[in-house]
């Protein structure tokens, strides 16, 4: 019996550090899987929000392109009509006998072109307005990663 107390006390007990510094390794890479699934995850929510950003500006760009479209077509009409009021200083006395003449096209175009382009220009700076006032920084994603901040500073 003293022989073996004496073998257990040849053999030192393993130390507590010692299991710590096996474990260590595999500690470590846990964490590193852990960092790389936070940074993964912030980076999927940064995508989400810039993507809808971007169909926020083509959305707003599309109507805004409408809009100047609209007020280009009224702007062409505008043209037109000056044009009939124009060749109604140059009409002979015969045309002017006629019910519908350059005067009433002239102000028909006039009228709807002046439309258009009050139209178009309305969309075009309600667009324009919406399109500066929107802020396409991903605030989401910069407030998750100031919560992290926050989490880290109060854990370490």
């Amino acid at each position: 019996m003293a022989e073996v107390e004496r073998r257990r006390a040849d053999v030192p007990a393993p130390a507590q550090s010692g299991v710590d510094l096996e474990n260590l390794p595999t500690l470590l890479g846990k964490l590193g899987d852990d960092v790389m699934r936070l940074v993964d995850t912030k980076l999927s929510l940064v995508k989400v929000e810039l993507k809808e950003d971007a169909s926020f500006y083509a959305r707003n760009g599309a109507f805004m392109a409408l809009g100047a479209m609209v007020a280009l077509i009224g702007f062409a009409l505008v043209n037109v009509a000056v044009a009939f009021f124009i060749s109604n200083f140059f009409a002979d006395e015969a045309a002017a006998a006629e019910r519908f003449g350059p005067t009433s096209y002239g102000l028909g175009f006039l009228i709807t072109g002046v439309l258009y382009v009050v139209i178009g220009g309305v969309i075009a700076l309600v667009m324009k307005n919406k399109l500066g006032s929107y802020d396409p920084a991903p605030t989401a994603s910069l407030d998750e990663i100031r919560k992290d901040k926050q989490w880290l500073k109060n854990e370490m």
